[in-house]
């Protein structure tokens, strides 16, 4: 699914995204993760980072076990409103555990957070999500005058 260029260098140059996922009975959870894009796809791992369970056994990849369909929001938030903004990625899910792909993702995080080198995050072994976008929406704040209100752009777009 294409993307424009100024959505896909805002969803690359973020640095935190919240992932939504839902169970089977559609109990949502939303987690943040650390993320990177390589313009088609999103992967992030499930990392070396302390967990609450084993990694199997996390809510997140339960859910997608159930229901691979996810939801990712990456936003800016200022103080001056005028530079608010969000991208929704709405997609399926998919966990992998090696091959290309896996290590295509382990690549573009270790390029993108200096902090999964110390991790050591391993190309060959692990668990990472990867997220292929059906629908993008992308708004930010624009002033419109008339109104005095926000006005959505590219809502629904691609």
């Amino acid at each position: 699914m294409p993307i424009s260029a100024a959505v896909a260098g805002f969803i690359s140059g973020g640095r935190v995204g919240r992932l939504g996922t839902a169970d089977a009975t559609g109990q949502p959870l939303v987690v943040p993760i650390c993320y990177a894009f390589d313009g088609e796809s999103i992967f992030s791992a499930i990392d070396a980072k302390p967990k609450t369970a084993d990694v199997q056994r996390l809510k997140r990849i339960r859910n997608i076990r159930e229901n691979a369909k996810v939801s990712l929001v990456i936003d800016r938030y200022e103080e001056d409103w005028n530079q608010l903004r969000y991208v929704i990625i709405q997609g399926e899910a998919e966990l992998l555990t090696g091959g290309a792909d896996f290590s295509r993702g382990v690549d573009l995080l270790v390029a993108k957070y200096p902090q999964y080198r110390a991790m050591g995050l391993a190309r060959e072994t692990g668990l990472m999500i990867k997220v292929t976008p059906a629908r993008v929406t992308d708004w930010c704040f624009a002033s419109r005058a008339d109104l005095g209100s926000p006005s959505p752009t590219g809502v629904g777009r691609n």
